[in-house]
């Protein structure tokens, strides 16, 4: 068996009986799950480590996205690889008191209005155009790729059957990413919202699978949502105590 085979999607490892006729699973999707799932559990619990298990997430669903023909999907996979690096980076710096000092904790007011306002202007601007968004993503994918050399052709276009969630999801998961590397609590509120509406949304498609694996994320999501609320009244305490102390000397 070669490489190729090994990452192809049609190297299944179990068949389950979900939705009609089941439900092939491959080894690759298998896997980039499995990294998923343990990526988002570390960073649940502040593991820097976790942006490591996070870039293999994101290469493998590369890979699935590319052999089954969502290029925009693919080409979205560019922006969460960058920010797991430039996660990791940061992160390792401030655990190693090379730079700033990231410390858990809340958004100011003015940063949470700003951010909800930003957020809601470009989830309606992708509804309302997200079929030309996703086909230029896709042509543009498909140009990169045929000057590397890989010759495609380029899809046929499928009407989005659910723009608004399919907008939301992919919107607020690169605010949620953001916040996450700015180590911002309100990342993790954000994860919880959106895991249900993937739950929802990926059953409806029949993409079963997937389905179970954001309803196993909802409950991480929640342990992360208590966890980063107690390291932030941590953090903060720590603060008040410093600000105590260099006021008395």
């Amino acid at each position: 068996m070669s490489l190729l085979d090994v990452f192809s999607i049609h190297n299944i490892m179990v068949h389950i009986p979900l939705g009609k006729g089941g439900y092939d699973l491959s080894w690759i999707e298998a896997i980039g799950t499995v990294f998923g799932l343990i990526n988002i559990w570390l960073a649940s619990r502040e593991v820097t480590i976790n942006y490591l298990f996070g870039i293999a997430n994101v290469l493998l669903f590369t890979l699935i996205f590319y052999q089954i023909q969502l290029y925009a999907s693919m080409l979205l996979q560019v922006f969460f690889l960058v920010a797991n690096i430039v996660g990791w980076y940061l992160w390792h710096k401030s655990d190693n008191m090379q730079g700033a000092q990231l410390m858990v904790r809340w958004m100011a007011s003015k940063q949470l209005i700003t951010t909800c306002i930003i957020s809601i202007v470009f989830i309606a601007l992708v509804a309302f155009n997200i079929d030309a968004v996703f086909i230029a993503l896709t042509h543009i994918a498909v140009e990169v790729m045929q000057k590397i050399g890989i010759h495609l052709q380029v899809p046929e276009a499928i009407p989005d059957p659910y723009p608004l969630a399919d907008s939301t999801i992919m919107v607020m998961s690169i605010v949620a990413t953001v916040l996450m590397i700015k180590k911002y609590v309100e990342n993790w509120i954000i994860w919880c919202g959106l895991d249900v509406l993937s739950v929802w949304l990926y059953a409806k498609q029949g993409v079963y699978f997937m389905s179970l694996e954001y309803s196993l994320l909802i409950f991480i999501a929640a342990f992360g949502t208590w966890n980063w609320i107690n390291l932030a009244r941590s953090s903060s305490t720590k603060v008040d105590i410093a600000h105590k102390q260099d006021v008395m000397l």
